[in-house]
């Protein structure tokens, strides 16, 4: 009896829990870097006057030019660039970003991106 019971509360927390993790969707934010950590970014979208914060795991790797052709490291990234940041909020409600955009100021791709650290 006691088996049957845990049984059925396992399908029921899988029945909740399952369907919340599928149905994490992907979505863009574009602004511009206030704020960057080893832990997360914080962009701010002056259009909405709207700021996010995005957790990374540890070992984030996925910064690419607009284009998506040149990676970048974490270093590369700078307080004041303008990206999209692609990605998904869990089942906690956190924003996770998937992979983060280096973007011109009118948001646009860049021909010819430099990281500012070589200027």
């Amino acid at each position: 009896m006691r088996r049957l019971s845990v049984l059925a509360l396992l399908a029921i927390l899988a029945s909740v829990i399952l369907p919340a993790f599928a149905s994490a969707e992907t979505n863009s934010f574009y602004g511009e870097v206030v704020h960057v950590s080893v832990a997360n970014v914080k962009v701010y979208d002056p259009r909405n006057h709207q700021t996010l914060s995005f957790i990374l795991t540890p070992k984030f790797d996925q910064l690419f030019s607009a284009d998506g052709k040149t990676t970048y490291q974490m270093k590369d990234l700078q307080h004041g660039q303008y990206v999209r940041v692609v990605y998904d909020q869990e089942v906690l409600g956190m924003r996770h970003a998937d992979k983060i955009y280096i973007l011109r100021n009118n948001n646009t791709k860049a021909r010819k991106q430099i990281p500012s650290h070589i200027h």
